[in-house]
């Protein structure tokens, strides 16, 4: 039931839950941090985080107890990840092992904020409390259920996850240790999602395939909003022009399901005849690998590895080319697809999951999902295409840019959630469906 209010005679007051959230680290805390910090620049916000961020957020210059407070879950949250640990097997890798660990550790921490916030919610302190981290759908929420029981609006979400592994791709699956992945499926029957879902008052998903698994019961109070935005002032920076060779770069961990090998092999026609230069951003297992591969296709001077990169100096590398091309096979989010297109960069992808959704026509090339040989010739044919006509570059880069700022920076984020605010609080009478209205006002040209 949504909450049938006045409007409050106060800034509106949120409580935002954020057990990730941290201005220093990518992925999951940087939307947590990102999102939570957009919303108080436009509402009354406290944020309520673990305590493994709590030092960031000093450094941020937040005030302790009066922005934010950490929540000490160590004693159940600090075991549980060193189990966690052993279970991925491997750094960076098994990250459904990890979310099963969070599923077990995570009732403990709301147990702490409900022990903490539950008499100021029950003195009317806050008038909608927001869960935004975890993303994952597959993590319940005990809180819903309290809040619901004294009236305070619960919004859970972007929730995000759960892609399946494309056909094809079981090589790449096993070694990224994703054993538990086949059985994802019964995190529907986990206590707590489904109560978690009926007593919430919106429902945030971040992708149409989140969506889908959300009960059709509960698709009337279910709002599409994408989990990523970026930050102008982050990126900033403008796509070089091409000049007597194209540039394309690649960013992301150098992992078989993100397709830095097969890209390279889509490329290397154009790498060896000097039609293309490519530089590869990041770290990871398939490094070694990958430069003999350039070693012994002789491209050393076609290719450049830039290796782990800060976050905040990517877009210096990143600028000098006219094309992010990431044949990533399974991205929640696509968060590096949004900042290239922020710095005009025209994405080329694989047509499956986030990337899919972010990229439209006029703003991108997306090539179809398939066995790693189509994706391969997909890449090869778009990249030659573009070799040959590099002038649309230009063009498709300013409409990937205009789609950036109209729809996905932090603030543009705030008002779709301030949206669904109004609607659970009673404000407005219908459900709010913000990313198709923004989309709606405006066509994206090309």
């Amino acid at each position: 039931m949504l909450a049938k209010t006045s409007p409050v005679p106060h800034p509106l007051r949120v409580l935002i839950i954020a057990e990730a959230a941290n201005p220093e680290w990518v992925s999951v805390p940087l939307v947590g941090w990102s999102l939570a910090r957009a919303i108080g620049r436009k509402a009354d916000v406290h944020i309520v985080t673990q305590i493994r961020n709590r030092d960031a957020f000093l450094r941020a210059g937040l005030v302790e107890g009066r922005d934010f407070t950490a929540i000490d879950s160590e004693t159940v949250a600090r075991p549980l990840w060193t189990l966690g640990r052993l279970l991925r097997m491997g750094e960076g890798k098994g990250w459904t092992a990890l979310q099963l660990i969070n599923a077990l550790s995570y009732p403990y921490f709301e147990y702490l904020i409900w022990k903490q916030f539950g008499p100021l919610l029950r003195q009317g302190k806050y008038d909608v409390v927001h869960r935004v981290t975890p993303l994952s759908p597959t993590i319940s929420s005990p809180i819903a259920r309290k809040c619901a029981r004294i009236g305070v609006p619960f919004v859970v979400g972007p929730l995000n996850g759960g892609v399946p592994w494309p056909k094809g791709f079981d090589a790449e699956r096993r070694r990224e240790r994703e054993w538990l992945s086949y059985l994802r499926v019964v995190y529907k029957l986990m206590p707590g999602r489904r109560g978690m879902l009926r007593h919430a008052a919106a429902i945030l998903v971040g992708s149409h395939h989140t969506r889908s698994e959300i009960p059709s019961r509960f698709q009337d109070k279910t709002v599409y909003i994408p989990e990523n935005a970026i930050d102008p002032d982050r990126f900033n920076a403008r796509a070089a022009p091409v000049k007597d060779v194209l540039r394309a770069c690649f960013i992301g961990r150098l992992v078989p399901y993100k397709g830095p090998d097969m890209l390279l092999e889509a490329a290397l026609p154009l790498l060896q005849t000097g039609q293309l230069q490519l530089d590869l951003i990041g770290d990871g297992p398939l490094m070694e690998s990958l430069q003999r591969f350039v070693a012994d296709h002789g491209i050393e001077s076609a290719v450049t590895f830039h290796g782990w990169m800060d976050h905040t100096k990517v877009q210096s590398v990143a600028a000098q080319s006219q094309i992010l091309a990431f044949p990533s096979v399974r991205e929640f989010g696509g968060g590096v697809v949004l900042e290239a297109m922020a710095l005009g960069l025209v994405p080329l992808i694989v047509d499956y999951a986030g990337p899919g959704e972010l990229v439209k026509p006029g703003t991108g090339f997306k090539v179809p999902i398939g066995p790693r040989d189509q994706i391969v010739a997909g890449f090869r044919d778009s990249l030659t295409e573009l070799a040959a006509r590099p002038e649309q570059l230009t063009r498709i880069g300013e409409n990937a840019r205009n789609r950036i700022e109209w729809f996905f920076t932090w603030d543009r984020k705030a008002d779709q959630v301030l949206a669904v605010y109004d609607w659970v609080l009673g404000h407005r009478s219908d459900r709010p469906d913000p990313f198709a209205a923004t989309e709606n006002s405006r066509k994206d040209t090309g």
